[in-house]
Parts: C-alpha cells; sequence; structure tokens
C-alpha cells in the first residue's frame, strides 16, 4: 500500500486526488493539508510513503515546505504538482528536494504511475519538464562544465543519465540489463561522489555541472 499524503489549497482538486488515489488499488490517501504550516506540525505523527505538493500555496510556499520537510529529514519522498512549468522553479523545486515533478494536467493514470515509481526511487518527470530543466542551464550556463572534480565511470553516467530523464530504479535497470540491486549500488556510488544524499539533488548536480 503507498500513502500518499496531500497539500493542495485548491478544495476541488484536493478533493478530486483524494477521490483517486483512495479509489485506486494499493493507493490511500493518509491525509490532505490546504497549506503547508499545519501539515508541517503535524507530519511526524503521519504515515506517507509519498507527499504530493503543490507550489502556490497560501502563507509557505510549496518549496519552502520542501526544504523544512528535508530538514525534518531528508528521507521524505516528494512529488510537486503543479500548474506552473517555468523553468527556474522547476530548479528551485528539484534543489529544495524534489525528486519530481509533475503539471496538474497529467492525466489521472500517468499521476499514479508518477507516484509509484518515486515510491519505488525513481525521480519522475515527464521529458517537456526534464527538456526545461535542459534547456534552464543550456541558456544561462549556469556553472556548467565548471571546475568540480568529479570521475564517474561510464556505466555511472549510464545510471545518471537515467535517473536525469526521470526513470525509475526498474527501468533504468530493464535498460542497461542489469539488476535492481546493481542499479542501487551504482547510486549508492554517485551519490557518495557528488556529496548528494537525494536523486532530485543527484538530477540537479548532474545537469547543473553537466556531468551527462
Amino acid at each position: 500500500m503507498v500513502n500518499v499524503l496531500i497539500v493542495e489549497d485548491n478544495p476541488t482538486i484536493k478533493e478530486g486526488l483524494e477521490i483517486l488515489i483512495n479509489g485506486t488499488e494499493d493507493y490511500q490517501c493518509t491525509a490532505s493539508y490546504s497549506e503547508c504550516e499545519t501539515m508541517l506540525e503535524n507530519i511526524q505523527d503521519l504515515s506517507a510513503h509519498v507527499i504530493l505538493m503543490d507550489i502556490d500555496l497560501p502563507g509557505m510556499s510549496g518549496i519552502e515546505g520542501i526544504k523544512k520537510l528535508k530538514e525534518i529529514s531528508k528521507d521524505y519522498t516528494i512529488l510537486v504538482l503543479t500548474v506552473y512549468d517555468e523553468n527556474e522553479l522547476i530548479f528551485d523545486a528539484l534543489c529544495a528536494g524534489a525528486s519530481g515533478y509533475l503539471i496538474k494536467k497529467t492525466p489521472p493514470a500517468k499521476l499514479l504511475e508518477a507516484i509509484k515509481d518515486a515510491y519505488e526511487g525513481g525521480a519522475p518527470m515527464t521529458s517537456h519538464i526534464a527538456r526545461k530543466v535542459v534547456d534552464y542551464f543550456q541558456t544561462n550556463q549556469v556553472e556548467k562544465k565548471s571546475n568540480i572534480d568529479v570521475h564517474l565511470t561510464p556505466r555511472e553516467k549510464e545510471v545518471l543519465s537515467g535517473l536525469v530523464e526521470g526513470s525509475s530504479y526498474k527501468a533504468i535497470a530493464d535498460y542497461l540489463n542489469i539488476s535492481v540491486e546493481t542499479v542501487r549500488f551504482h547510486f549508492r556510488n554517485i551519490y557518495k561522489k557528488l556529496h548528494v544524499h537525494s536523486q532530485s539533488e543527484a538530477v540537479a548536480k548532474a545537469i547543473k555541472h553537466g556531468l551527462v
């Protein structure tokens, strides 16, 4: 059972997400909030495998909420679900610690698949969003090809490229014809070399420094 927590201020959208999640086998909405402050007050009493987070919220923004969650625990898996697809917001959310980034017009089946991917260790983003992230860095040249001294093996670069594209561990394993455990082994090494602790941090650093 994948336990999902929702942070969404639009009551119609929030109710729709609750109905979708609770009406799907092996998914359940454990709680929903219209703003971050109350969610943060209660988060340690809640069982949530994946947190669906809007960005434009009353009071604290979703991006600030992500940062606060990561201060509490690096283990929270947060999936942004928003109407905004501006490059800077996407990057800010990933740098804050989001595991994936989706637009609210994402079809229900794709949203459920993304929740499962995030739960299983993936970093779900549509190809459109992933392209915008890459374009942002190519346009702004933010430290691209900087003096960062990271020596990734060819296989580690292949695994990291899969993560940047939003693939789950299983999808990467299938594509490279290796086991999921081998993928996890490579990610542990990648995290050590990049000095990061999450998929989103690895994606942000990989694109920022032109590692893939």
